[in-house]
């Protein structure tokens, strides 16, 4: 199991929830009430899923894909540890994952 802590634009906790390896990233915040929409369904069409990884944690991540980089470059307050969550796939050697909500992350879906 993975602890992932989802944490507010400002680093205060949100949320934390336990998810098997295996999963993407997308599919446990918006089970847990995230605002994350990610309407492309994981397509890498959108940005609506961006998140940013806290620093200690950015390196368990595989390197992103230019098409990532690319919808990145879309994304409202990028930084140098965002990545998209839908492209973040949870493995049984995260022991845990801290992720910040990006400022004005909303859900226009309503799940």
């Amino acid at each position: 199991m993975t602890l992932v802590r989802f944490l507010s634009p400002k680093g205060d906790l949100l949320s934390e929830v336990e998810a098997e390896p295996g999963a993407r990233l997308l599919d446990v915040a918006q089970a847990d009430g995230q605002p994350l929409e990610g309407t492309c369904e994981g397509q890498m069409a959108c940005s609506t899923c961006h998140v940013i990884v806290e620093a200690a944690d950015f390196g368990k991540l595989p390197r992103a894909s230019e098409e990532e980089e690319d919808m990145l470059d879309l994304a409202l307050h990028a930084t140098r540890t965002s990545r998209l969550s839908c492209q973040i796939w949870l493995t049984a050697e995260m022991e845990s994952l801290s992720v910040r909500i990006p400022p004005g992350a909303h859900n226009m879906q309503g799940r």
